[in-house]
């Protein structure tokens, strides 16, 4: 566990986000990347994939994979930004799926609205060309440590 978190120091210290998704396998296998822009917000990319499309008559991007997609983001924004030293554990999330994802890129971004001393707030928000025409927005809450002698 403290070779986990020597990457995760390092990585934040160098403020190499990808090397944070590099560390989770579920989250290289969606083939996900991410970018400070030039405000310094994280923007999380989905290339798009064939094996992503779940209604091919649309074609329409797999709600599984948009939400696995805003899940890794906010995972990887709690772990770059704050000191969540440990993969930060899904307590819940909660996603409202506004229009379908056609079959190209999408990106992500991600609030953390409150921060108590365990769990984090997160809301993120998936779009495609357009940022204005948000695809889906998430609400999830994670447990960022656990009490001391629990396993």
């Amino acid at each position: 566990m403290s070779e986990f978190r020597d990457m995760v120091l390092a990585a934040r210290q160098r403020r190499d986000y990808q090397q944070l998704i590099d560390l989770i396998p579920y989250a290289r296998m969606l083939g996900i990347t991410v970018h400070e822009d030039d405000d310094g917000e994280l923007v999380f990319r989905l290339a798009f994939r064939k094996q992503n499309i779940g209604n091919p008559a649309m074609p329409a991007l797999h709600g599984g994979a948009v939400g696995a997609f805003m899940e890794h983001a906010a995972i990887v924004q709690l772990l770059g930004r704050l000191e969540a030293t440990m993969i930060p554990r899904v307590v819940d999330f909660s996603i409202d799926y506004l229009r379908p994802g056609r079959p190209e890129d999408a990106f992500a971004c991600c609030r953390v609205w409150r921060q108590g001393q365990r769990v984090a707030n997160v809301a993120v928000e998936t779009w495609q060309s357009d940022r204005d025409a948000t695809i889906a927005t998430a609400r999830g809450h994670f447990l960022l440590s656990r009490p001391v002698g629990e396993d």
